[in-house]
C-alpha cells in the first residue's frame, strides 16, 4: 500500500514539472541506500541522465514562467509528463520493470499497468494545469505565470520527497494540492466572468 502511495505522489508530481520527480529519484538512488530503483529504472541513477534531467529542468523552470510561452509549453509537456509520471509510478511502486529492449516481456508480465496508472495519474495533474494557466493569464494580464509556476514546482519538489520519506503524508499533500486546483479554477473563473461584466456595463450605457 505505501508503495502505490509512493508511486501516485511521485506521478502526480510529474504532472506538475515532469524532471522534478526523475531527478530526485535518480539522486535518491544514487546517495541513499534505503532508496532502491528497479533494475528496469536504474538508468536513472546514470550522471549523465542526471545532468541532462538537470539542464531540463532549467529549461522548464524558465518556459513555464513566461506568459504565452507557458502554454506552448504545456502543450509540448502533454507527451512529457505523463510519460514521466509512468516512470515515477513504475519506480516509486517498486515494480520490476521489464528493460524496453524487451517489448513482448513487459507487456507478458503486466509491468506495463504501473506505468500506465502512472501515465493517468500526470496527464490528469498536466490537463487541470494546462486548462488552468490560460484562464489565470487571461484573469491576471499575465501576472499570475510566474507566481503559479513557482508553487506548482515546489508543489512538485514536496511531493516527490514526501512520497518518497513518508508516503501516507504526502497523500493527503496530493488531496490539498486537488482542492487547490479546482478552487484556483473556480477563481479564475470568476474573475473572468467579473471583467466580462466590467467590460459589458459601459457598452449598455
Amino acid at each position: 500500500m505505501l508503495e502505490v502511495l509512493t508511486g501516485s505522489g511521485l506521478a502526480v508530481a510529474a504532472g506538475l514539472n515532469a524532471y522534478i520527480p526523475l531527478l530526485i529519484l535518480g539522486l535518491a538512488g544514487r546517495v541513499f541506500d534505503f532508496v532502491a530503483l528497479p533494475a528496469g529504472w536504474a538508468w536513472l541513477e546514470n550522471p549523465w541522465v542526471l545532468a541532462v534531467l538537470g539542464v531540463l529542468l532549467v529549461v522548464e523552470i524558465v518556459a513555464d514562467k513566461v506568459p504565452v510561452v507557458d502554454s506552448v509549453n504545456d502543450w509540448i509537456q502533454s507527451v512529457v509528463r505523463p510519460a514521466a509520471g509512468g516512470i515515477a509510478f513504475g519506480t516509486g511502486a517498486a515494480s520490476e520493470t521489464a528493460v524496453v529492449t524487451d517489448p513482448a516481456s513487459f507487456f507478458t508480465s503486466n509491468a506495463w499497468v504501473p506505468v500506465a496508472i502512472g501515465v493517468v495519474l500526470a496527464f490528469g495533474t498536466h490537463a487541470t494545469k494546462m486548462l488552468a494557466r490560460p484562464a489565470l493569464n487571461a484573469a491576471t494580464a499575465g501576472a499570475a505565470a510566474p507566481v503559479v509556476s513557482a508553487a506548482e514546482d515546489l508543489s512538485s519538489v514536496l511531493l516527490s520527497v514526501m512520497a518518497l520519506l513518508v508516503p501516507v503524508i504526502g497523500f493527503v499533500a496530493l488531496l490539498a494540492l486537488i482542492a487547490l486546483v479546482v478552487l484556483r479554477i473556480r477563481r479564475a473563473r470568476r474573475l473572468r466572468r467579473l471583467r466580462r461584466l466590467r467590460r459589458s456595463r459601459p457598452a449598455r450605457q
